[in-house]
Formats: structure tokens, sequence, C-alpha cells
């Protein structure tokens, strides 16, 4: 059964349902692409994938710990190579307020995020600078 059921709604715009929840996601092609960029492009999707399945798993890490993960927040950029049009770089860098203090967890939840699904399925030639400041 599929998971995601979408089509084109012309003018360089999809849609996306996800047939669980009924939850739409709109993309539209960037204004350096031809489009209007009202809209996030199927490459900022992605970009910002990588951020949210990384917390996800920092997540599951952290409830194994009994912790709480509330107050970390993100930012991502994603850089574009030109010549064949692709993603080249994915830069993320997390905040978190008031971390634990414990070294061993901190390096759990790195890692966790490190070796997230996202992370391990991108192609080896998109570099992924990650940065957690905290």
């Amino acid at each position: 059964m599929p998971t995601i059921k979408s089509s084109y709604l012309g003018n360089l715009r999809t849609v996306s349902e996800h047939i669980q929840s009924g939850t739409t996601i709109l993309t539209d092609a960037p204004i350096d692409n031809n489009g209007k960029g009202e809209k996030f492009s199927p490459t900022d999707l992605v970009s910002s994938a990588l951020g949210s399945c990384m917390v996800t798993i920092m997540g599951i890490v952290a409830e194994r710990e009994n912790l709480e993960l509330n107050g970390i927040t993100w930012e991502v950029t994603k850089i574009m190579q030109s010549s064949p049009r692709k993603i080249q770089e994915i830069i993320i860098n997390f905040h978190w307020d008031n971390p634990v203090e414990d070294s061993k967890i901190l390096k759990k939840l790195k890692n966790a995020a490190r070796t997230c699904p996202v992370a391990l399925s991108l192609d080896p030639a998109i570099k992924q600078t990650i940065n957690f400041n905290f």
C-alpha cells in the first residue's frame, strides 16, 4: 500500500498527501529554477527531512534515557550545485538552551543524529555539515 499520493497542479507546483494522516504538503519550484518560490521546493523538503529525522532519532534515544529534548531548535541551509543541478551540501545548526550535562549521553545523542535513516540514505556526494551548539 502506498504511503503518499501526489499530483501535479500545474505551474511547477505539486501536492502530496500522507495517506495515513491526510496531511498535505505543497511544493513549488524555487525562484532560481523558474518557480514562484512560494512553498518548499522538493530539495528544501529533502534538507528539512534530514534535520527532522536527526531530532526524531535523538528523541528516541532521549526517551530511553528518560530525558526531554524540549528546547532543541535547528536551522537548515541548503547549498545547490549548478551543473548538474543537485543538492551539494546541507548545513544544520542545532541549538539547545538547556542541554543535559552528561557527556556520554550527549555523545549518544549526536551519534544517533548522524546515523538517522535520512542521513544514511542521502548520496555520500551530498556533504552533511552538522553543528551541535550544545
